[in-house]
């Protein structure tokens, strides 16, 4: 999984997309969705492309 996408910065490690080698996603595109209804804050939004390592 070390298709790095340096158009993709990431740095959750426990992702299984996380190229081990440095911080970026292996995919070659994300969706990014939100929690919130109308949201205000980054924290309201969330890598929606995102799976646990395992």
């Amino acid at each position: 999984m070390e298709n790095m996408n340096k158009c993709i910065s990431c740095t959750i490690k426990n992702c299984k997309y996380h190229c081990s080698t440095a911080d970026y996603c292996s995919l070659d595109h994300i969706r990014i969705g939100t929690h919130e209804t109308d949201p205000t804050q980054k924290a309201c939004t969330d890598c929606e492309s995102f799976e646990l390592k395992a």
